[in-house]
């Protein structure tokens, strides 16, 4: 198992470690509940340093990111991100990532820890535009700063006024060294992450740099746990478990990202058929007012015939309710429709809602 430049940090916090996609991570410090509070009500520093940075370089680097991408890089310009997905042939979801424009001829392609080795070989596969596809996710630490104060903790690392817009990144420096600075985040809340290259002793001095910068806003270490409950209070997908090879983007949700009037894309023929012939599921947000903990892989059901399986599910924080996601089949998919979760043999009513189920 690999550590990030951040592991000696985590253990002397007493972070709770797990092994996650490869990694030996931090789940929670203190408290899931806690630590998700302190986000959504103030600040967080998660260390998402497993995630993977690959970059693609040459004359025809836009054409081989539009081509395994659905969404349409050709809107971006220097400094602008997008949110995307890449499929396969069959229309099944290979990632979800951002991509950073560089500049016309380099991008930054962020994916998704637990699939950077697999994403990395399927682009060399798909790679008839002689562009370099160099994976650098072992040389870059992560780190997300997320909530409401986020902005006043970024503005002090680096002693200036950052105006960054949502989805917009630029380059800064501390200590000499080049950090990529970007409006992003999986959380719901005003955020940035920070790129940088260094060594155990850079990634640890910028987390104390943090830190410090934070302690009057009660700057907390926030774990992967959090994290997950923070996204799902948004309603954004989860690969693995919202969305896999065995789903297509359509279906997800996720269609706003997916441009079928791009000329050209892996998998865009199979959609176009998606879209045509109609849906057989969907993915909805599920809210209820019972005292239930749904959990990924239970059954969903209407008068108690199977419609469905829950994808993610847990207990709000904030609201303190039960939600979850779910594929059901399209007929049972309209908002306000009653879907029962099934747990350990009983129906607990639920509704289709709106997302996010937590709004600011």
């Amino acid at each position: 198992m690999k550590k990030t430049r951040l592991y000696s940090i985590h253990e002397k916090l007493g972070a709770k470690i797990v092994d996650f996609a490869g990694y030996k991570m931090p789940v929670q410090y203190t408290s899931i509940i806690f630590e998700h509070k302190s986000v959504r009500m103030s600040v967080g520093v998660f260390d998402v340093s497993h995630m993977g940075e690959i970059f693609i370089s040459g004359d025809r680097a836009l054409n081989f990111v539009q081509h395994i991408t659905v969404n349409d890089a050709s809107l971006l310009i220097n400094g602008r991100i997008q949110y995307s997905a890449m499929c396969y042939k069959d229309g099944g979801i290979v990632d979800d990532l951002l991509v950073y424009r560089i500049n016309e001829k380099k991008y930054m392609l962020v994916v998704n820890a637990s699939n950077k080795d697999k994403d990395y070989l399927w682009m060399i596969e798909n790679n008839d535009f002689e562009v370099d596809i160099i994976d650098e996710s072992d040389d870059y630490s992560l780190l997300a700063v997320q909530g409401p104060n986020s902005k006043k903790v970024v503005q002090e690392l680096f002693g200036e006024t950052i105006d960054l817009e949502y989805y917009h990144f630029s380059f800064f420096k501390v200590d000499g060294t080049e950090i990529i600075l970007s409006r992003t985040g999986y959380t719901g809340e005003l955020g940035y992450e920070l790129y940088f290259k260094g060594d155990e002793s850079f990634a640890e001095n910028i987390w104390n740099k943090l830190f410090e910068a934070g302690k009057k806003y009660n700057i907390q270490p926030i774990g992967l746990g959090a994290r997950d409950s923070l996204r799902l209070e948004m309603g954004y997908c989860l690969y693995g478990n919202d969305i896999d090879q065995t789903t297509n983007p359509i279906e997800a949700g996720l269609g706003w990202i997916t441009k079928l009037k791009k000329t050209e894309f892996l998998g865009k023929d199979v959609l176009m058929k998606v879209r045509e012939n109609g849906l057989k599921r969907k993915l909805v947000p599920l809210i209820s007012d019972e005292k239930a903990f749904p959990r990924h892989g239970y059954d969903l059901s209407v008068e108690g015939v199977v419609v469905g399986k829950i994808t993610s599910g847990t207990v709000s924080p904030m609201l303190e309710k039960a939600i979850a996601l779910g594929y059901v089949e399209s007929e049972f998919a309209k908002e306000g429709n009653k879907i029962n979760f099934i747990i350990r043999g009983r129906e607990i009513p639920a509704v289709i809602t709106k997302l996010p189920f937590v709004k600011n």
